[in-house]
């Protein structure tokens, strides 16, 4: 077990056990949570740039395993920015990284992107705590969920300027070996591509949010491959990139289309109509003050791959919709709430 892992071991392949709070294990005291996102992220996506958004935000996620030297540490890609945990002894690599990529964002894609490392314990000292749990997309691939409230108000403290990690110009470009954006925007099957979030209010119970997402869940489940947005045969590549069925399938097997950082996040290929009974459960449970939810339809999703070098089988597939995606979705959720 790396460093990185210690304290971390507990992994479901069953995505409904991610949305039960005692699936999660709390980081311990002495390790720190970064946050990422890109500024203004809205106006970027109106003039095209989402695919850039995805790849900075991914970035992150790529160069600091690169510098660690494996990629078991956790990570969440949230569309516009990544979460990601270390542990104290890490902190100076973690900080090279954010300032490289900060560097490289604004420079190679005219972007500005946010960056901070903020302590646990400062988190937990402020009535918020940070806890783990690892869910198996496929045999290979595994992605780490965020509980506790805790990651939320490190991005927020953030992007108040405390915990910043100021960009230097003079730093190295960072080591993006094995990410790329190969793939065209992939069409929906179904009628559409929805980007949905929702966000559990703490007064109201963790437990009551787990059985409302599970309602959520079963909408999609009519569909054998419960909404995932890659077919099961390989979409149009850039540069006339070509994989074999088996390859095609590990693809999409490896993708991160569900998941949970303290909002749920999921990038569905649907029919309007399940869009419509998503919502309506949602738009229901917000009324009542048990949620905040937001939502974005597209025709597309968008894929940013990652391959790392190290274990070639445990390439990871982030997902995202082609037309504002998360960031949007977020975006409403925001409107939503200021109207409430």
């Amino acid at each position: 077990m790396t460093a990185t892992e210690a304290h971390l071991a507990r992994t479901y392949d069953d995505f409904d056990r991610i949305l039960d709070q005692a699936a999660y294990d709390p980081l311990p005291e002495d390790w720190l949570i970064g946050v990422t996102d890109v500024v203004n992220s809205t106006a970027a996506i109106r003039r095209g740039a989402y695919e850039d958004v995805n790849f900075v935000g991914v970035s992150v996620i790529a160069a600091l395993g690169a510098e660690l030297g494996d990629y078991s540490f956790p990570f969440a890609f949230a569309g516009d920015g990544t979460s990601f945990a270390v542990p104290q002894d890490r902190r100076a690599q973690a900080a090279s990284v954010l300032r490289q990529v900060i560097v490289l964002a604004r420079n190679d894609f005219d972007l500005e992107l946010r960056g901070g490392l903020v302590p646990v314990r400062d988190i937990r000292a402020n009535g918020h705590d940070v806890k783990i749990a690892r869910y198996a997309a496929s045999e290979h691939a595994v992605y780490a969920m965020f509980a506790g409230g805790g990651r939320k108000w490190a991005e927020a403290e953030v992007k108040r300027g405390r915990y910043a990690i100021t960009p230097d110009d003079d730093v190295s470009r960072p080591d993006l070996s094995g990410l790329s954006c190969e793939w065209r925007p992939i069409p929906n099957r179904h009628g559409l591509i929805l980007s949905l979030l929702a966000e559990p209010l703490e007064a109201k119970g963790r437990e009551t949010f787990a059985q409302l997402a599970r309602r959520v869940l079963e909408i999609f489940r009519e569909d054998q491959r419960q909404g995932h947005p890659l077919p099961l045969t390989m979409p149009t590549a850039k540069h006339d990139k070509q994989l074999d069925a088996d390859k095609w399938l590990e693809v999409a097997a490896n993708s991160d289309f569900r998941k949970y950082d303290d909002i749920l996040r999921l990038t569905l290929d649907c029919s309007a109509a399940q869009a419509d009974r998503a919502e309506e459960i949602l738009r229901d449970a917000s009324s009542q003050g048990q949620i905040r939810y937001g939502a974005h339809r597209q025709t597309h999703a968008l894929m940013t791959c990652f391959v790392p070098s190290s274990d070639l089988k445990g390439h990871l597939h982030f997902l995202d919709g082609a037309d504002g995606g998360y960031a949007t979705a977020a975006d409403n959720m925001s409107r939503i709430s200021l109207t409430k």
